[in-house]
């Protein structure tokens, strides 16, 4: 028969609980200061400029800690890239062109306004040099493009394209123009310019 624990041995127990709640609570802090320390220099600086020298000075957590929960600079930097942007939902109007109008509309909307978008350059020049960070890269492309694959497959499903479109080119094609005038021609990322974009792709 299992003998009951004494009083003393389960307040030790307890003591020991609350030892490591204080504990695990004090990991959660300081992780959250350091990615929030690293976000901000990857808004101000880019990828090059975030220095754990300068994300410790701001964290106000130490080079040693930060280097127990993240090996190298580069793991640090991949997890705080990896929560840059807000997945977008897929919606179903019945119709491509209108569900098209909503994606398209929310990704120039935070194309215009979110902080991500200067931080992205940064992480595909990473990419070139970097294989793990390409693969972060990636990953972040596969989110932007999801519920546009999402929307397409569903207006195939209907008839409204060919059983044979390649979705990954039309998603090219309609991704394409708003990043080209965020980074490149630096022209508004209008309502009437999102509309052309999809007249265009989808007619």
């Amino acid at each position: 028969m299992r003998k009951k624990p004494s009083g003393s041995e389960r307040a030790a127990s307890g003591t020991a609980t609350q030892a490591a709640d204080v504990t695990d609570e004090r990991v959660r802090r300081s992780r959250a200061a350091v990615l929030a320390a690293t976000g901000e220099l990857l808004f101000e600086r880019g990828f090059s400029g975030a220095s754990v020298d300068e994300i410790a000075r701001r964290s106000g957590v130490a080079k040693t800690t930060i280097y127990r929960h993240w090996p190298t600079r580069i793991d640090l930097l991949r997890e705080a890239c990896s929560a840059i942007g807000t997945p977008q939902a897929a919606p179903d109007t019945g119709r491509l062109e209108s569900d098209l109008a909503v994606v398209m509309g929310e990704l120039a909307r935070a194309l215009r306004t979110e902080k991500w978008t200067c931080v992205l350059p940064s992480i595909v020049d990473a990419g070139e040099r970097d294989p793990e960070m390409a693969e972060m890269y990636r990953r972040l492309q596969q989110g932007y493009s999801a519920p546009f694959e999402a929307v397409i497959g569903r207006a195939v499903g209907r008839g409204e394209l060919p059983g044979d479109t390649d979705a990954a080119v039309l998603v090219a094609a309609l991704i394409g123009p708003l990043f080209f005038r965020r980074w490149f021609s630096r022209e508004p990322l209008t309502d009437a310019f999102v509309g052309k974009v999809i007249r265009l792709a989808v007619r």
